[in-house]
């Protein structure tokens, strides 16, 4: 049976299933919202209940909230926090109203589990009332800005060691590969001889690159507006309480989090999420060049990736690059998510952004894309295998790596070696420059050491 309880709002009354924990202002968002059918990101949902547990803190220490309210408050808080109750957060990701129906949601959500912790009926406000309590000395403008950067460190943080597991599996590759010669390349053709291991380790540095980045941007995210109210001016909110509930959000999260000198500024602007948002594209970016070059070097046949799955429904035996594509069109969605967040962020009017809801589903969404993408790729970047058979046939045929001799031969020199090899009947450019200089002297300047060292020392 559908049962149905009545409740009522100054818009008039509205049917609610019986048995949700959510309440009339939740109904009209999941009537009102039908767009994507896409849900509010869960880590936003658990950074919502983080905040709500840490104003029920601030309001019981300063006496604005009774403890036998505030008890029943903070466990409903928890559950949420712990993944409980997760199917009562059914509204759009896609909503109006600045994330005033998320916040209106959460409310709720903890409001009727409260009422059921105290043996009372889901829908008797008269027990603990979802504004007037759980929402008490607060606004959505405060919250959910603050529950979102709340959220983007946690998963800041979790990208951070994907990317470092990352680099170090990139790392492996260089040290494996280091003795391997094979032709670097630049405009697509050949280009100037190097070494396995030295493209694995220009690999690594763009990733270790983006670990240290990430890292770092996390402190443009801890400087919060809770306690501001609606514009930052914390308008209806008592001193005490505005003073003492960014303390408690910094003890529930475990994060360095500080009230902003500007709380105004803070509650109108969405810039900071920005500039996250372009050091995620940055990291997106890598992602897509290295992935394609692994795919140009596995073409090659100078890398073998792991080989994940049947390539084809009509070819036996072909097999794709499937991970790295995968990781490639991460990488594009991230870049659309930057714009997304580019746009929403520049669009807030006046004291508020209206547009936050989309901004906080491309934030979050890029980072759990991210920490995805970047897990998976360890592993797969350790399967890596070298051909190097097929490294040194390219490197020893190709006339490029006479290049690594013009500090003993100059560039006429050269030219004219490339000439003469360009007419003859040796395909292979190493013996041909072996038969014209000697094979000790071509075995040192073709070497993987005098390869990867930075310039030579001058013997003259």
């Amino acid at each position: 049976m559908n049962e149905k309880r009545i409740e009522y709002d100054f818009l008039g009354s509205l049917e609610v299933p019986t048995n949700s924990y959510w309440g009339i202002h939740t109904q009209r968002a999941i009537n009102n919202f039908r767009i994507s059918g896409i849900k509010v990101n869960a880590g936003l949902i658990r950074s919502l209940a983080l905040t709500k547990k840490a104003c029920c803190l601030a309001n019981l220490e300063t006496g604005h909230l009774t403890s036998e309210k505030g008890k029943v408050i903070i466990t409903a808080c928890d559950e949420i926090v712990a993944g409980n109750l997760s199917n009562q957060f059914p509204i759009d990701a896609l909503q109006g109203g600045a994330g005033t129906s998320t916040n209106m949601n959460i409310n709720e959500v903890i409001a009727n589990r409260a009422i059921e912790l105290l043996i009372g009926k889901k829908g008797d406000y008269s027990v603990i009332h979802p504004l007037e309590d759980v929402n008490l000395h607060q606004s959505t403008n405060d919250v959910y800005p603050s529950a979102l950067k709340v959220a983007a460190i946690y998963l800041l943080r979790d990208l951070s060691k994907a990317i470092a597991g990352l680099q170090g599996a990139f790392q492996e590759k260089e040290k494996e590969f280091a003795a391997i010669v094979k032709l670097g390349r630049t405009e697509l053709q050949e280009a100037v001889p190097i070494t396995l291991g030295a493209e694995f380790s220009a690999f690594a540095e763009a990733f270790a690159r983006d670990r240290w980045r990430t890292f770092k941007c996390e402190e443009r995210l801890r400087v919060v507006n809770l306690g501001g109210t609606a514009v930052g001016t914390g308008l209806a909110a008592p001193r005490d309480y505005i003073f003492l509930v960014i303390n408690k959000l910094r003890e529930v999260t475990g994060l360095g989090l500080s009230r902003g000198e500007n709380v105004l500024g803070e509650t109108t602007n969405a810039d900071s999420f920005v500039e996250v948002s372009g050091i995620l594209k940055a990291h997106a970016v890598n992602l897509i060049k290295i992935s394609n070059d692994l795919r140009l070097m596995n073409l090659l046949g100078e890398i073998r990736l792991p080989q994940l799955q049947a390539g084809s429904s009509i070819m036996p035996g072909k097999v794709n690059p499937v991970l790295v594509e995968a990781a490639i069109q991460t990488g594009i969605k991230v870049i659309a998510n930057d714009a997304i967040i580019t746009d929403t962020a520049s669009r807030g009017t006046l004291q508020i952004n209206e547009f936050l809801p989309l901004l906080a589903h491309a934030l979050l969404e890029s980072l759990d894309l991210l920490i995805n993408v970047s897990g998976m790729l360890i592993e797969h970047v350790r399967g890596i295998v070298a051909n190097k058979e097929k490294c040194e046939e390219y490197f020893n045929a190709s006339p490029m790596i006479i290049t690594a001799l013009l500090p003993i031969i100059g560039y006429e020199k050269a030219t004219k070696f490339i000439t003469e090899f360009s007419v003859g009947s040796e395909k292979n450019m190493r013996r041909f420059l072996e038969g014209k200089l000697g094979k000790e002297m071509i075995d040192k300047f073709l070497s993987p050491y005098q390869l990867t060292a930075l310039g030579y020392s001058d013997q003259r």
